[in-house]
């Protein structure tokens, strides 16, 4: 809690909201102090986003009060919230393409000189707000749709500072931004933090959220949970609040006992990535491929599991030669792919949970060509329990889901094929830190079945996770990957070295 002598920025007092039969909220308590970063955090589903909507006046609250600097606030619409002092700044950008950087800036507040748009105030406006930020990009006369996302975002920023905002929420704000855009964006937190500016930050990593706050609040299943200092909280007890069971460790890590090459690529080129990949991979581990969004890690594993044309190179699965390399043919030798785009590649989402799960194993669940249905759902419900799939059972339609969800059922779809190689591109990308942790416990699972331990490449732009969870670590730079060494050899550093080309992959 604050101290007496401070008035909280914001005070969100028995918050209750509720859709039909549903409790989305449940007396939820909220206190975030003037110039304080406090992170917001929960599984998906857990009220983040209605509790959110209730603050920028999207939602009317069925119960609790609100203050605001110490004032009564009930903001009626998200509009009046800005004008009240709250900015929300959410993944999903509202920016109006075909305007001007200093038209999105005003949009909903446009200056006026009698009938007309007074814009010699209208560029002072924006000129004001643009000054808080670092970006060559922010020219206010600039087409705001030719402009990359973070200087989009830098705009959606500058909107709420125009409207004097003295609290902003950041929603999940780094999910489409590249290495350099994220630090310049930690950076303008810290400067608008300095001056007295609140940030409630969203997010599923808890480095960001070390990074940038000072408190976090944990709610799980409509209710806050508990508040705590972020430098005293260790990330095990931060699952274990949301998941509300005890997690011993984000990332498992059983005895592995890696055995025999279950995969060989040799000199495996791609028409444009990759350019020279060779890999040994064995049974009961897991390699993780690092690099930077368009290395070319995505097309290697796309060209392995026959989804791009294959140039050149050799691939031998299980000691056979596999020269076919169509993805039915892949899913016949015994390999899977989880793409990074699940919902455009990886699952049907007009379908149900148990059509995805069993799509590409119909085959085994029926006779003269016709589908159980009975054993069909049972296979599903099976991987519901085993990997904790929250959902009304295995008729449900996927797309209902949470995205950590259907990321657990599109693995659920290789493991009820009893692939033997799995491929997977981005697997925990914007699912929440429980749902990840569950994840990482599947992978750890997988590889060290006592009866047949499997093998995983895995994928991730997030270095704590590849560290946490893989046995070696190759790095993939301009197309070419570099050999895989053990973790216990390698920092993060180096792979960083790598994926910039201050180091050739040759010499890693």
């Amino acid at each position: 809690m604050s101290s007496p002598n401070i008035i909280p920025r914001l005070r969100m007092q028995g918050i209750r909201k509720v859709f039909g039969p549903t409790i989305a909220l449940g007396k939820v308590d909220l206190e975030v102090l003037p110039g304080e970063v406090h992170a917001l955090i929960g599984e998906n589903g857990a009220g983040k986003s209605t509790l959110m909507k209730v603050l920028s006046g999207a939602h009317a609250p069925d119960a609790g009060e609100m203050f605001l600097d110490g004032q009564v606030y009930l903001p009626k619409t998200p509009l009046e919230a800005r004008r009240l002092g709250v900015g929300m700044i959410y993944q999903e950008l509202s920016i109006v393409p075909h305007l001007t950087v200093e038209e999105n800036i005003v949009l909903g507040m446009e200056p006026t000189h009698g009938p007309l748009i007074d814009r010699k105030t209208m560029r002072a406006r924006a000129e004001e707000a643009l000054s808080h930020f670092q970006h060559v990009d922010l020219h206010p006369q600039a087409l705001a749709g030719g402009l990359s996302v973070s200087a989009q975002q830098l705009i959606e920023i500058g909107r709420s500072l125009a409207m004097g905002c003295r609290l902003l929420v950041f929603d999940e704000p780094t999910s489409s931004l590249a290495q350099k855009d994220i630090e310049q964006l930690f950076a303008l937190i810290d400067r608008l933090r300095d001056r007295g500016i609140s940030i409630i930050y969203i997010s599923h990593f808890l480095e960001e959220i070390k990074r940038l706050a000072s408190r976090l609040t944990i709610l799980r299943d409509g209710s806050a949970i508990a508040t705590r200092d972020v430098a005293t909280t260790e990330a095990n007890e931060i699952v274990s609040l949301m998941v509300g069971r005890s997690v011993e460790d984000l990332y498992p890590r059983s005895t592995r006992q890696a055995g025999e090459t279950i995969l060989s690529v040799k000199n495996l080129a791609g028409i444009a990535k990759p350019q020279d990949v060779s890999l040994e991979v064995r049974r009961g581990e897991v390699i993780g491929i690092a690099g930077l969004v368009g290395s070319g890690r995505s097309e290697f594993l796309r060209t392995l599991f026959g989804l791009d044309p294959v140039k050149s190179g050799e691939v031998t699965i299980q000691q056979q030669s596999a020269t076919n390399t169509t993805p039915a043919a892949r899913w016949q030798q015994g390999m899977g792919m989880l793409s990074e785009n699940r919902k455009e590649e990886g699952l049907a989402l007009n379908l149900s949970i148990a059509d995805n799960i069993t799509l590409s194993s119909l085959h085994r669940l029926g006779r003269a060509g016709v589908v159980s249905l009975r054993r069909m759902n049972e296979n599903a419900q099976h991987w519901i329990e085993k990997l904790g799939i929250k959902c009304q059972g295995p008729t449900q339609a996927i797309g209902a889901l949470s995205g950590g969800n259907q990321q657990k059922a599109a693995l659920a779809r290789l493991l009820e094929h009893d692939v033997e190689i799995l491929l997977l591109d981005e697997p925990t990308r914007g699912i929440d830190i429980a749902a990840k942790a569950r994840l990482y416990e599947a992978i750890d699972e997988i590889v060290t079945h006592p009866e047949n331990p499997r093998a995983v490449i895995v994928i991730s732009s997030y270095l704590p996770e590849l560290f946490g969870i893989c046995d070696r670590i190759a790095v993939m730079s301009r197309g070419i990957l570099t050999q895989a060494k053990p973790i216990a050899d390698i920092t993060p550093e180096d792979v960083m070295r790598v994926a910039t080309g201050k180091i050739e992959p040759a010499d890693f």
